[in-house]
């Protein structure tokens, strides 16, 4: 009889009820959340990832979906009603030319160390640029590299992937899709020429992420 007792208490609530829970546990967060964050704070025996996909079918096609960020989840605006959402976007800083061109290059040839920064750069990296995409946790130091010196290298962020509305590093756009939606002249890119044979080595340019024209040279 004691056992059937201790058993009962640690019995996992219904499905419906994990599912609001996750629900909840999601709207409260400004951050994607993983599913081991969320049954860590769920009761033993919860089953977050089968509450997570019951509610994100249930989501599918409303005004707010439950969308997959790198290997956690959030509740997100409808990328089809995206710009209603336009006013209340407000820029607060912009990045430098540099700064913009060293994030596109990690974003595509992650990982990648300092040195293969200004490789295909053709310039230097000044500290000052890797510190600021730090500091905007849109970039973070990944694994060293096991050559000599050993190297750090540098990948992309969730919070880059969430602000972008990206599932993962894969799902950035290709060439033909940026010069299709008119984000790509041309033209190779600035540092492009010693990787002729990378698709994405022409997308290295300040219009990947936004006007040229508006912003400050290092």
């Amino acid at each position: 009889m004691a056992d059937m007792q201790e058993e009962s208490l640690f019995e996992a609530p219904p499905i419906a009820e994990q599912e609001r829970m996750v629900e909840a546990i999601l709207f409260a967060s400004a951050d994607p959340v993983s599913l081991r964050e969320m049954a860590g704070r769920m009761p033993h025996g919860s089953e977050p990832l089968i509450a997570m996909q019951n509610i994100q079918k249930r989501y599918s096609g409303r005004g707010v979906e439950i969308v997959q960020v790198d290997q956690a989840w959030a509740i997100r605006t409808a990328a089809d009603l995206g710009f209603l959402m336009q006013r209340e976007t407000v820029e607060t800083r912009k990045l430098s030319r540099a700064a913009i061109e060293t994030l596109a290059i990690v974003a595509y040839h992650q990982p990648v160390t300092r040195a293969e920064i200004e490789e295909i750069r053709g310039v230097a990296v000044s500290r000052g640029t890797i510190d600021q995409l730090l500091e905007l946790e849109w970039i973070k130091i990944g694994r060293r590299r096991q050559t000599p010196g050993r190297p750090v290298t540098f990948v992309v962020t969730e919070h880059f992937l969430d602000h972008f509305g990206l599932e993962s590093a894969r799902d950035l756009p290709g060439l033909q899709e940026l010069r299709a939606a008119g984000l790509l002249e041309n033209r190779p890119a600035p540092g492009t020429e010693a990787l002729p044979n990378n698709k994405n080595s022409e997308v290295i340019q300040e219009n990947l992420f936004s006007d040229p024209e508006d912003e400050p040279i290092d």
